[in-house]
C-alpha cells in the first residue's frame, strides 16, 4: 500500500542512560500543519479501505439490531421514589426517569432533548435524601467534561447550575435537600499550566448560591491527581471523604461527626490498602476493605469510638472467602426483623449471591442467579425493607434488574426487563484455561454457536488487564455479531483485572506487567491447541489499556494474530504522562521520570519496539479526537511507525472520529465503529458471514 508521507525526525534522546528514538514527535500536536495534513490523508486511506471490505453491510445491519437492545439501571430509592435509566430499542441514550410511589413514571433528564445530535451525555446523578431534588450531570462532545445542574423531580424546574469542572464528581446530599457536598477542581486560573485536568477539592455547597461562595470542606495540599469521593449517612450526622491518587490502588479515608465539631479524623491514611467506608441506618460504621485481604471482606466498627477504627478491632460480617471476591453488598431486614447483608462474590469472573448475617454469625444461605452471569450491583431502600434489587448481564442478556424479597426467600424475579432488539444467536459459552508462560492458569469464556472446537474458524480473543478491571461476562453486541457471523469470540480474564483479588492485580501492574501479555499469548497458543482457531484465522482486540495489551502483543509476537483492532491506545509508554489523563497512571504503570521504572516501560512500549522490516498483521487503530484521557497522539505515531516499519502487504490504518471521546456515545456511532471494526477481523482472518455466504451460495 502507498502511505501517506510522514517524515521521520532524527530524534534521539538519552534517558537515565537509553537511548530512546522518537521520529515522529511532531505528530503530537494535533495543531501543526503537518500532522493535520497528514490526518486528512489517513481519512482517505480509511474510508479507501474500510468502505472496500465486502461484509461490513452484513455486520453493520447485524449490530443495527443486536445493539439497539435496551438496557435498565438499577433504581435509587428515596422518599418513596425509585430513580433509574432506561434505553429502549431506537433510542440513541439512556434516559433517567422517576417511578412515583403510585407507579408512574416519568423522564427527568432526556440527553437527547438536550442535544438532538447526541453528543450530549448524561455523566452521573444523585437523588437527594427525600427523593425531591436531583443533582446531575452532563458532558458534550465526548470530552467528559461534567457541568453540575440540580433540578426539583416534582416540577422539572433547573434550580441550580451549570456548574462546570465536576469531572468525576461524587454527590453527597444532607438532609432536607438544601446542601450537598461534591468534588470540583480548581479554576485554571488558580493551578500550574497544564495542571488543569487536577487539582481536585471536596466543598460544601448551597443549592442556588453561587459555587464561589462553596465551602472548601478538604483537599488542600493533596497530591495533584488525587480523586476524591464523598458520603453522607442517611441522618446526615456523618460524613466519609475518601482519597486516592490517580488509578492507585489504595484509599486514604475520613470521618466527620456533623452533628459535632465536623473534624475530618483519620480513619486510613498512608496505607496500601482500599477501604470503602458509610454510616448505615443501624448506626454501624460499615467497611469493605482488601486491607490484609486482597479478596475483600466486611466489617463494621463504631464511629464514634475511634478505637474501633483499627483493622485490628474491627468486626467481620462477611469474612474473605477462598477463591471468591467480594465486589458489593447491600443491607436488608430479615422476615424477623434482624438485619442481613446481600454480598455478591465473583468466582472464576462469574457472580455469585448469598446472604448473611449482619451480627457477624456467618452465612445463611446461597441465592441462585439466572445463569452464569455479571451482577452489577445490589441495592435496597435506605429506611429499610426486605426488598432488594440486582442488575444482571449475561452474554446473551442485556443490562436488566431483578428483584429478590428476604421475607419470601425463593429466587431472583424480573423486576424490570431490557427489550431484546433483533434475533440473538444461538450461543454457548464454554470456560477453559490457558497456562502462562510461569505457569498460571488464566480464565477465558469461549463464545460460539457450536460449544466445541469442531474445526478451526475464524477467531476474535479479546483482553483489557489492567487497573482492576473485571471481564464478567456482559451483553455485548460486537460478540454476538461476531459469533451470529460464525466466528468466535473469546474473553481473557487476565492478570491485572480484578477478578481473583487485589493481588491478581498487582500481578499485572508495574514491574509485573509483562504478565499480561504473556497471559494474552497464552490464551491465544491455547486457542490454536485447542482447535479453535488458527494463526491464520485469529485476530486481537483491546482498547484503551487493552488497546496497549493488543499492542505490545503486535509487536512482541506479530506472527501470533492476522488481524489486530487497536482502540483509543496508550503506546508511547516513555511520554504518556505528558498528556490527557496520563499522569494520574502511573502508580499502574511506572513513570519515565524514574530510572528504574522506565526500564520497565521501554521493555513493553509498543511505539518504542517496532521494527523496520518486519512483517506485522493487519491493523486498525481507531482514535477519538474529544478523547480527554488517553491523547490520540498514541494512535497516530503507532501507525506511522508501523507503516513505515512493516514488510507485510497486510494494511494498517489509522479511522479517526471526531465529536467523541473515550466514554459514552450515541448508539449509531457505536455501530459504524464496530461495523468497520468487525468487518476488517473479517477481511483478514477469513470469516465470510452466514448471510453474505447464502447469498453467495445463491
Amino acid at each position: 500500500m502507498r502511505y501517506p508521507e510522514a517524515p521521520r525526525l532524527d530524534l534521539v534522546e538519552e534517558l537515565h542512560g537509553h537511548s530512546v528514538a522518537d521520529p515522529y514527535r511532531w505528530l503530537e500536536d494535533a495543531d501543526d500543519p503537518r500532522t493535520v495534513a497528514w490526518s486528512e490523508a489517513q481519512d482517505a486511506l480509511a474510508a479507501e479501505v474500510l468502505s472496500a471490505l465486502p461484509h461490513r453491510p452484513a455486520f453493520a445491519a447485524r449490530m443495527e439490531q443486536l445493539v439497539h437492545a435496551g438496557a435498565v439501571g438499577l433504581p435509587a430509592w428515596r422518599g418513596g421514589r425509585a430513580f433509574s435509566t432506561r434505553r429502549d430499542p431506537g433510542q440513541e441514550h439512556a434516559v433517567l426517569r422517576v417511578r412515583e410511589a403510585d407507579g408512574t413514571v416519568r423522564t427527568l433528564v432526556d440527553p437527547m432533548a438536550l442535544d438532538p445530535e447526541g453528543t450530549t451525555t448524561l455523566d452521573a446523578w444523585s437523588p437527594s435524601i427525600e427523593g425531591d431534588r436531583l443533582a446531575y450531570q452532563l458532558s458534550t462532545g465526548g470530552d467528559e467534561e461534567s457541568r453540575l445542574y440540580v433540578l426539583d423531580v416534582a416540577t422539572g424546574e433547573v434550580l441550580d447550575g451549570p456548574i462546570d469542572r465536576c469531572r468525576y464528581s461524587p454527590v453527597a446530599w444532607l438532609p432536607g435537600g438544601e446542601e450537598l457536598f461534591y468534588v470540583r477542581r480548581l479554576a485554571p486560573d488558580q493551578v500550574p499550566a497544564g495542571e488543569e485536568q487536577f487539582h481536585r477539592r471536596v466543598w460544601r455547597h448551597r443549592v442556588g448560591a453561587h459555587p464561589d461562595d462553596d465551602v472548601l470542606v478538604h483537599g488542600e495540599g493533596s497530591d495533584p491527581a488525587s480523586y476524591f469521593g464523598v458520603h453522607t449517612s442517611r441522618d446526615g450526622r456523618w460524613l466519609v471523604v475518601s482519597r486516592s491518587v490517580g488509578t492507585a490502588p489504595r484509599d486514604d479515608v475520613w470521618l466527620a461527626d456533623l452533628a459535632g465539631d465536623s473534624a475530618l479524623r483519620e480513619l486510613q491514611v498512608g496505607v496500601d490498602a482500599q477501604t470503602s467506608a458509610w454510616v448505615a441506618r443501624d448506626g454501624r460504621l460499615w467497611l469493605m476493605s482488601d486491607r490484609g485481604t486482597p479478596r475483600w471482606r466486611l466489617a463494621v466498627a463504631d464511629p464514634e469510638d475511634p478505637t474501633t477504627w483499627a483493622p485490628e478491632a474491627w468486626r467481620d460480617v462477611v469474612p474473605e472467602q477462598d477463591g471468591a471476591v467480594l465486589s458489593d453488598v447491600t443491607l436488608v431486614d430479615g422476615p424477623d426483623g434482624g438485619l442481613r447483608v446481600l454480598a455478591v462474590h465473583a468466582v472464576d469472573a462469574t457472580d455469585r449471591l448469598s446472604l448473611w448475617a449482619a451480627d457477624g454469625s456467618g452465612r445463611l444461605r446461597e441465592i441462585p442467579a439466572p445463569g452464569a452471569g455479571s451482577i452489577a450491583g445490589v441495592v435496597s431502600r435506605p429506611e429499610g425493607g426486605t426488598e432488594a434489587w440486582v442488575g444482571y448481564t449475561d452474554y446473551a442478556t442485556p443490562p436488566s434488574v431483578l428483584r429478590w424479597d428476604a421475607a419470601t426467600p425463593g429466587a431472583l424475579e424480573d423486576w424490570e426487563r431490557a427489550a431484546v432488539a433483533g434475533a440473538v444467536p444461538e450461543l454457548t459459552v464454554v470456560e477453559t484455561h490457558a497456562t502462562s508462560a510461569d505457569g498460571t492458569p488464566v480464565h477465558l469464556f469461549v463464545l460460539s454457536g457450536t460449544g466445541t472446537p469442531d474445526a478451526p474458524r475464524p477467531t476474535v480473543l479479546y483482553g483489557y488487564g489492567g487497573f482492576n478491571v473485571s471481564l464478567t461476562p456482559a451483553y455485548s453486541a460486537q460478540a454476538l455479531s461476531w459469533v451470529a457471523a460464525g466466528g468466535v469470540w473469546v474473553v481473557a480474564n487476565l492478570r491485572g483485572g480484578s477478578e481473583h483479588g487485589e493481588e491478581w492485580h498487582r500481578a499485572g501492574m508495574r514491574e509485573r506487567k509483562q504478565n499480561v501479555f504473556d497471559d494474552f499469548a497464552a490464551a491465544a497458543e491455547h486457542l490454536v491447541a485447542e482447535g479453535w482457531t488458527t494463526h491464520e484465522q485469529l485476530g486481537i482486540f483491546g482498547g484503551s489499556n487493552g488497546g496497549l495489551l493488543v499492542g505490545a502483543t503486535l509487536t512482541q509476537r506479530p506472527e501470533l494474530a492476522a488481524a489486530v483492532v487497536c482502540s483509543a491506545p496508550l503506546l508511547d509508554m516513555v511520554r504518556y504522562e505528558l498528556f490527557g489523563l496520563g499522569r494520574t497512571w502511573n502508580d499502574e504503570y511506572g513513570t519515565a521520570e524514574d530510572p528504574t521504572e522506565l526500564g520497565w516501560l521501554l521493555g513493553y512500549s509498543p511505539y518504542h519496539a517496532v521494527r523496520e522490516g518486519t512483517a506485522y498483521p493487519a491493523v486498525l487503530v481507531t482514535t477519538f479526537e474529544s478523547d480527554t484521557r488517553v491523547d490520540p497522539l498514541h494512535g497516530r505515531k503507532l501507525a506511522a511507525a508501523l507503516q513505515h516499519a512493516t514488510s507485510s502487504p497486510a494494511p494498517v490504518v489509522l479511522r479517526r472520529e471526531v465529536s467523541v471521546g473515550h466514554g459514552a456515545r450515541a448508539v449509531s456511532r457505536t455501530v459504524g465503529l464496530a461495523a468497520d471494526q468487525l468487518a476488517f477481523l473479517a477481511a483478514h482472518t477469513g470469516l465470510t458471514p452466514r448471510e453474505d455466504a447464502a447469498r453467495a451460495d445463491g
